[in-house]
């Protein structure tokens, strides 16, 4: 099966394990990303692995590679040329009646075939709940190694390895682990994690029209219908742009309503973190971080959040981190651009009232609390 080697800290002057690539496995060369769609259109992670797949291919002066399939239609085809746009300098697509909606085994046949045809290096898929699936039975399929829920990607000069960096331990570490002598090298990130790329309409490649044999018959599953999920109404917070969000220094579920209102007047939406879910102050659907919903908005305001690394994976990306709490060493304040230290609880209101233009004239900052960029 597959070999998958992570880089603990070494001592110093520790040599490293030197490993000889496989000749067989010298000519595969490409990185790849599976593009995810369903019956609302492509998933936005994948254009942002296009984005990243770009990257990686530069550093490895190789080319960059979409997997596009689905049911014959218009659409199929405006998805590849967007993956064009994106990034991608070759299309591969699959269209056939059987990969109508998403199944895991006609899915997991198209892509081993591809993989075993084209031979790509490196092979990426959205952590989704589709993603998941299809990338353990693709890997267990092609017998290589699979880094799971990553939040980086780099290539390994030495080696020429992805170095694919994900959360372990329940979160307290980050990890980076090389597949050293298995191909394709395969990861599966997680939505927003990464920027979207520009689309540029004016890049131009090749789509190349993928015959894979199928046959109904042949599938055991059936698809009998779409049914949208239950909670399709409640926000998506991978999509908000303004983010304010509060952790276990709220003390209380009441004090939830703090942030409702400044989230009210910045146009944005609420999050919290893991220990406040646990505690039943707000609904899991807006948990961040390691085992809630990766963000990535333009602002994220973080009260009462004391930082522990499984909450940071899920949104040190946000384009301006600002940072409100109590203790001046709290690790939130290692990710944040601007960091206030002082009560939450006092100074969510002064901020809403400002921005609403009620603050009175000689308003000040609560006592004791102070700014520091």
């Amino acid at each position: 099966m597959s070999e998958a080697e992570g880089k603990p800290a070494e001592k110093k002057g520790a040599a490293r394990r030197k490993v000889t690539l496989d000749p067989r496995l010298a000519q595969y060369r490409g990185v790849w990303v599976f593009v995810e769609r369903d019956a609302r259109g492509v998933h936005p992670v994948s254009w942002e692995l296009l984005g990243a797949a770009r990257r990686l291919a530069d550093q490895l002066g190789t080319g960059v590679g979409a997997v596009v399939a689905g049911a014959p239609s218009e659409a199929l085809d405006a998805d590849s040329r967007d993956a064009i746009a994106y990034g991608a300098d070759q299309i591969f697509a699959v269209a056939h009646p059987v990969l109508a909606g998403y199944r895991n085994e006609p899915y997991t046949r198209v892509l081993c075939e591809l993989v075993k045809n084209h031979k790509p290096e490196i092979l990426l898929l959205g952590a989704t709940s589709l993603g998941r699936d299809l990338a353990s039975s693709v890997a267990t399929a092609l017998e290589t190694g699979l880094t799971a829920d990553c939040t980086e990607l780099a290539i390994d000069r030495e080696s020429r390895a992805l170095a694919a960096t994900r959360p372990t331990f329940g979160g307290n570490l980050l990890c980076t682990i090389l597949t050293l002598n298995y191909r394709p090298q395969m990861a599966t990130v997680r939505p927003r994690v990464l920027p979207l790329p520009a689309k540029d309409g004016r890049r131009s490649g090749e789509i190349r029209k993928e015959k894979i044999d199928l046959c109904e018959e042949e599938i055991l599953t059936k698809l009998v219908d779409y049914l949208p999920h239950a909670g399709g109404d409640q926000v998506d917070l991978a999509l908000a742009e303004v983010i304010v969000a509060g952790g276990k220094g709220l003390q209380k579920a009441g004090n939830f309503a703090l942030l409702e209102e400044l989230a009210r007047a910045l146009g944005g939406e609420v999050g919290a973190t893991r220990a406040a879910v646990q505690a039943g102050w707000v609904d899991p659907h807006r948990q961040i971080g390691q085992t809630g919903k990766t963000v990535r908005p333009k602002l994220y305001i973080a009260a009462g959040i004391s930082g522990a690394i499984q909450h940071r994976v899920g949104m040190d990306s946000s384009d301006l981190i600002v940072a409100i709490n109590t203790d001046p060493n709290a690790p939130i304040f290692e990710v944040a651009h601007y960091g206030i230290v002082g009560d939450a609880i006092a100074l969510l209101p002064l901020l809403t009232r400002t921005l609403r233009g009620e603050a009175a004239a000689g308003t000040t900052i609560p006592t004791g609390a102070s700014a520091s960029l």
